[in-house]
């Protein structure tokens, strides 16, 4: 089955699947529709197909935790970052409060604690403010300029209780400066970056196409980086669900509470799902469903020596 009918068999199959909740994380994103459902696809040499409600924008949310962590790496190289931020899987809920390892350090950056750290590692431009130079950077990786959505920005920074609590146990264990409220300001200006799914898929093709953006050609991330940020993807991208994730899927993605999720097969294309509808871990349920069927209809799995190798094979 090629890879745009195979996303509309997946549509249909599950777009009649009303199971989980919205996140009630805040006020904003409770507000959402339940029943949107999008999928989309960017292949690694720029074709994009899409299904449902594609054009439909939402927060990013933790999805963007990979693209600070990149733009983190760019600006200190990784040696400085790993100082601050570890690389191991928590087995905790992604906004605990707050677990530190033996070094001292938050746990990975996929985590709330330490992607508030890596956000909080990002510099200003020459003539940028740090919020233009991360929303700026994302833009690239999504190959159009991307905008904050200021009424879920208001509702995070006014209801995001724990993660202020995080920032301030960051700041008690001089994880974080004297600017740390600054520095989760622009955290959830992060979270609320607006896109849908084919920004999505595009921001995951990028990662998939050696960190070149095939819509402009504009190159992001290094390779040495982008290893570190698909590496982090693949053991810590799906909360405490990454292990499982790993064992029936296998290859690197990320989730949001927003309700979506990004996969990256490297070198071949990138996958991006929208349905609000969560699980109890914070993942789309039927977001799940469809990057579970789509590993196994094409032997995604990284351990799979059966999958394709080109996007000749799945076109």
């Amino acid at each position: 089955m090629k890879i745009e009918e195979c996303i509309h068999y997946l549509y249909e199959k599950y777009k009649n699947d009303l199971s989980g909740r919205v996140s009630h994380s805040f006020p904003a994103l409770a507000a959402v529709d339940p029943d949107l459902f999008s999928l989309s696809v960017v292949t690694a040499d720029g074709k994009s197909f899409s299904v449902g409600d594609k054009e439909s924008l939402f927060s990013i949310q933790s999805i963007s935790k990979p693209f600070s962590y990149a733009l983190a790496l760019k600006q200190h190289g990784s040696e400085f970052v790993e100082e601050k931020v570890g690389m191991e899987p928590t087995g905790e809920d992604y906004d605990s409060i707050i677990k530190l390892d033996d070094l001292n350090r938050p746990f990975n950056p996929m985590v709330n604690s330490g992607a508030i750290v890596t956000t909080g590692l990002i510099g200003s431009g020459v003539k940028n403010t740090k919020k233009d130079e991360l929303v700026g950077y994302f833009s690239d990786f999504a190959g159009r300029e991307l905008d904050i959505d200021q009424e879920i920005y208001a509702s995070e920074r006014e209801n995001g209780h724990k993660n202020w609590a995080i920032v301030h146990l960051l700041r008690h264990f001089n994880l974080m400066t004297k600017d740390f409220k600054d520095d989760l300001d622009l955290y959830f200006n992060q979270c609320s970056i607006l896109v849908n799914t084919e920004d999505l898929a595009m921001m995951g093709a990028t990662l998939a196409n050696g960190g070149v953006n095939p819509k402009t050609g504009k190159s992001c991330i290094d390779p040495k980086n982008l290893r570190h940020v698909l590496s982090i993807l693949l053991t810590c991208g799906m909360y405490n669900y990454s292990g499982e994730w790993v064992f029936d899927v296998g290859v690197p993605a990320k989730s949001g509470i927003s309700g979506g999720i990004i996969m990256i097969i490297p070198g071949l294309m990138a996958i991006s799902v929208y349905s609000p509808r969560l699980d109890k871990r914070g993942n789309s349920v039927r977001g799940i469903k469809v990057c579970e069927e789509l590993s196994n209809i094409y032997n995604l799995h990284i351990l799979d020596s059966a999958g394709p190798n080109s996007t000749k094979d799945i076109l």
